[in-house]
Formats: structure tokens, C-alpha cells, sequence
């Protein structure tokens, strides 16, 4: 997945949406334990707003 200025691209296409949607739906039922373990092996990385 990337990530990308809302200016740089008009629109997300359908099959992207439901891709993203099932993305979130399993991202969000993991725990606490797993999203530290994910994270410490590099499947996961913090980004942040610097802006």
C-alpha cells in the first residue's frame, strides 16, 4: 500500500476502495501484541504527520 497527497490523484478506483476496506477490517481486529510484533519484524511502520 502507499500513500499519496489527496492533490496528486483525483480518485481511488473501486477495486483499490474494497481492497483498502478489507485492509483497515483486518488491520483494525489485530491486538495490541500483534501490531507490536508486526512492527518490531517490519510489516508495519509508523508514519507520521510532520506537516
Amino acid at each position: 500500500m502507499y500513500g499519496f497527497a489527496k492533490n496528486a490523484r483525483a480518485k481511488v478506483r473501486m477495486d483499490e476502495l474494497r481492497a483498502l476496506k478489507n485492509l483497515a477490517k483486518e488491520l483494525m481486529s489485530y491486538t495490541d501484541k500483534a501490531l507490536t510484533k508486526a512492527s518490531r519484524h517490519g510489516a508495519l511502520i509508523e508514519v507520521e504527520d510532520n506537516g
